[in-house]
């Protein structure tokens, strides 16, 4: 089975503008595609990710605090899931609660060895 990230991709205004209930709501929503994934046998890991991440870049190793003001968009968490192709995972994440609230979901297939041949 081939190995996929799942990045997704937040709109920081919707987010923060969530009521208890709806973050509630989400969160619920996520737990339960999570339990479907893995009762399918697709889910690897998945997790929520901190908003106060830290930007290393260039050479000289610069380093800048998250979130970034420039950005209205976050990656708010991701999913590690298998399959044998992509567009299996493609129709799963057609069901990823982040587009509840206009999130995006990014798909990225995880190098193996034998892309390298």
């Amino acid at each position: 089975m081939k190995k996929f990230l799942l990045l997704l991709h937040e709109d920081v205004e919707k987010m923060s503008s969530l009521s208890p209930k709806e973050m509630e709501s989400l969160l619920n929503a996520h737990m339960a595609w999570a339990g479907k994934l893995a009762e399918s046998g697709h889910l690897i890991s998945g997790d929520g990710l901190n908003e106060n991440g830290v930007l290393i870049s260039g050479k000289d190793c610069i380093i800048k605090d998250g979130p970034y003001l420039e950005s209205k968009e976050m990656i708010g968490g991701y999913y590690l899931l298998q399959a044998t192709n992509q567009e299996t995972v493609v129709e799963l994440a057609k069901e990823c609660p982040c587009h509840l609230w206009g999130g995006t979901t990014e798909i990225r297939p995880i190098m193996e060895m034998e892309d390298y041949e």
